[in-house]
């Protein structure tokens, strides 16, 4: 048996050669960047992951510093939650309930600041709205009322409109601006839905003012029905 390749072997060979001088560094590269991917991909849901524990954890020391009211606590474990893992749901989270604690304890610009920080930070409509909200509420408390107006002012995701309206309309109160408070009060009576309890107090606010709103939302110049003939 011959020990040699025959010709059409070292053909092949040769073309083989060929193909891998012209294209072998570019088969190399791209073989690279797809594993480099794969790894860089699989590494996210492993670096994922760990935010996610970590987080969970640091918001567990949030809450707990928040249950026995130690301020101090409380100030370094929501001061590390926003190093480190502000872009997570558990970080907002912990910033509100941060909020609460301080307004608890009336430290009312330690409440504001948590707030703001959620408004600013916060990707997630829903914990904005939220932040949004009480901040104005804080802000009317201070008696800041433009402040608490501007909070808001735009636009809230559908389910929380109706409530920057009634906020609204409670610091136009405040300031004793009845027309404007009685259009966002109408705003928000609208806005809810019928079997909404809130809605009942929308309601008793926008009779203070004078205005029954289910006389208003009655069709204008509505016929009685005929009388039916015997």
């Amino acid at each position: 048996m011959s020990q040699h390749l025959d010709l059409e072997e070292q053909e092949q060979l040769e073309e083989l050669k060929h193909f891998w001088k012209q294209y072998g560094n570019l088969i190399s590269w791209i073989l690279i960047a797809v594993m480099g991917s794969y790894a860089g991909w699989n590494g996210y849901q492993y670096w994922q992951r760990s935010q996610a524990a970590q987080s969970s954890a640091m918001y567990d020391e949030v809450e707990r510093a928040a249950l026995d009211s130690d301020a101090s606590k409380l100030d370094r474990a929501l001061a590390d939650m926003k190093d480190k893992f502000a872009s997570t749901s558990y970080a907002q989270q912990a910033a509100l309930l941060a909020a609460k604690t301080y307004h608890d304890r009336g430290n009312l610009e330690a409440a504001k600041a948590a707030l703001a920080w959620v408004v600013e930070k916060s990707s997630d409509q829903g914990y904005q709205a939220i932040a949004r909200l009480r901040l104005a509420g804080e802000l009317a408390q201070a008696k800041a009322y433009d402040e608490a107006a501007k909070q808001l002012s735009g636009s809230f995701p559908k389910e929380f409109a109706a409530l920057a309206a009634d906020r609204l309309g409670d610091i136009y109160l405040l300031q004793d601006k009845k027309d404007p408070a009685r259009l966002e009060f109408e705003k928000a009576y609208k806005g809810f839905e019928d079997q909404v309890d809130y809605r009942r107090l929308v309601e008793v606010k926008l009779n203070a003012l004078g205005v029954d709103p289910k006389a208003s939302a009655a069709p204008v110049g509505a016929a009685s029905a005929p009388e039916t003939r015997k």
